[in-house]
């Protein structure tokens, strides 16, 4: 039975909900209710079983994770864990849990929790491994065993030292589901989502919303909004128009074309917030004219970046000088320069190669998460390879359909595609999509096929040094050969951006891309 608080909630979202297709002037959504317009529907909210942006931005604000990302950062700090210790040349992590704390649904939490979270994914034996899939697993695939030698204590003990742990442990895959909400619902949990955090689910409307109120008994102290709807509205234009109009309070992934009229307006605040974003061109490195470490050089050369930027992005993006986005500042290489605009160096490489006049299929997608006008954006490179005499076809696809031919492999179908990556850690993007060990036959994103033995080398060592400084020296190493094979074109590096009313306070956007809503206000 729903209580008091989750029925008031419930009911001024319902409220806000419908008075929003009538409103000719802007309307008025409830005080203490923030109305979020998200980019498309969300595909499930158990944190096991996602890998879209999307999905962890209500998920952020459901469940808590051992520790979580310092505010404005990707530094890690304590959360459902109070502190922890490395030992065992970085093999063993022990933490010391925080006590007293209840999921939504009333179970306590403690270790054994945070063992059955870990093995329900990682063991395929574990009573619930079938209530998966579990796609990003893969994250915590050093473990080899988790112990709980008291409620307070949970040790994980490693295959092989593994620097991006913690990191991983922060992003939404190392979030707590309760395990009585598993074993209740099964694989309809990510229905039936239950976990500790500031707020608690209420009900996911299909295509329409999904409900969550605030949790007065949270840990880290009540939220101060009474509920949050986030709406799926997937056309951008859509979303522009119920910002405007006052159905929405706060809206992500705003279209560039739409940032000055928001940011000219008293009755709206605009926020911009480098992060860990990556968009880029995978190249067909196995076969036909790319296989050519020429022609795709070539292609960085033919493409102007800038004016993709500057014209197409309109300043929302900077041009991106290789694999690893420069908001992970301790291991970005700055010696790096992006690959300028040089049609006449281009025609050079190409005529080397024997590829002038060479026939490209280019996938292009609708839109997704961080894609960042990809039509318009496909087209542009188009014209820019034209220039050099490169003949481009273009093919474009609806997102998921679009995944479903670039994530198998581009063997056979294409000569190159969009892609776009938003990580936590600088090991995740090189280590899933630029070793020879992550083709797609392997279960890994490296769509292109590349493959270069000194990469990988440096990638493992790089995973397995716990010295930051150690480690930073090996990802700049991997990046100046990266760039120089340039296995895919290296595009742009975004600039988050969002809206909210006049009314929203407290509010900021946060490296990791997610939106946390503990502490914003709404009157």
């Amino acid at each position: 039975m729903l209580s008091q608080l989750r029925r008031t909630a419930a009911a001024l979202a319902l409220a806000a909900l419908a008075t929003m297709p009538f409103a000719a002037a802007r309307a008025q959504t409830p005080p203490g209710v923030l109305i979020v317009a998200q980019i498309a529907e969300p595909k499930s909210l158990d944190p096991h079983a996602v890998t879209a942006v999307n999905d962890f931005r209500i998920l952020m604000n459901v469940y808590d994770g051992l520790v979580r990302y310092r505010d404005g950062t990707l530094e890690v700090e304590p959360a459902l864990a109070e502190s922890w210790t490395i030992g065992d040349g970085g093999r063993t992590y022990t933490f010391k849990l925080r006590q007293g704390v209840t999921f939504h649904d009333g179970t306590p939490f403690d270790a054994g929790v945070v063992k059955f979270n870990f093995e329900r994914m990682l063991d395929e034996n574990h009573p619930f491994h079938d209530t998966g899939p579990f796609p990003l697993s893969f994250f915590f695939g050093a473990v080899d065993k988790v112990e709980a030698p008291d409620p307070a204590t949970v040790v994980f003990r490693l295959k092989e030292p593994y620097a991006p742990f913690l990191s991983n442990l922060a992003y939404p895959t190392g979030l707590i589901v309760s395990p009585a909400a598993v074993e209740k619902h099964g694989k309809d949990f990510g229905r039936h989502p239950a976990g500790t955090g500031p707020f608690r689910f209420v009900e996911w409307e299909s295509n329409a919303k999904v409900v969550v109120e605030a949790n007065p008994d949270y840990w880290g102290g009540a939220p101060k909004l009474q509920a949050v709807v986030f709406r799926p509205i997937t056309d951008p234009n859509t979303r522009v128009a119920e910002m405007l109009s006052g159905g929405v309070d706060l809206m992500v992934e705003v279209p560039p074309d739409n940032l000055a009229t928001f940011a000219d307006d008293g009755a709206f605040a605009v926020s911009e917030q480098a992060g860990p974003h990556l968009w880029f061109l995978i190249l067909n490195a196995k076969e036909g004219p790319m296989a050519d470490k020429r022609v795709r050089q070539a292609v960085n050369y033919a493409i102007d970046k800038k004016a993709l930027v500057d014209n197409v992005l309109q300043g929302t993006a900077e041009v991106a000088a290789g694999p690893t986005p420069p908001a992970f500042a301790w291991a970005y290489n700055e010696a790096l320069e992006p690959y300028p605009h040089d049609p006449a160096k281009a025609r050079e490489l190409l005529a080397a190669a024997g590829a002038e006049g060479a026939d490209l299929t280019f996938y292009v997608t609708e839109g997704g998460s961080g894609m960042l006008d990809p039509v318009a954006m496909g087209s542009a490179i188009q014209a820019d390879l034209a220039e050099v005499g490169l003949k481009v076809e273009i093919e474009t696809y609806e997102w998921n359909t679009f995944l479903g031919k670039v994530n198998p492999g581009l063997e056979g179908k294409a000569d190159m595609a969009e892609m776009a990556w938003m990580t936590n850690d600088p090991d995740t993007l090189p280590y899933l999509a630029l070793r020879s060990d992550a083709f797609p036959s392997e279960g890994g994103f490296n769509s292109g096929y590349y493959s270069n033995p000194e990469v990988d080398e440096l990638l493992e060592a790089a995973r397995r040094e716990t010295d930051q400084a150690k480690r930073a020296a090996l990802y700049k190493q991997m990046q100046e050969i990266v760039h120089e094979d340039a296995p895919w074109a290296f595009i742009a590096n975004w600039k988050q951006n969002a809206v909210t009313s006049a009314a929203v306070e407290g509010f900021e956007l946060q490296p990791s891309f997610f939106l946390l809503l503990h502490d914003v206000e709404k009157g």
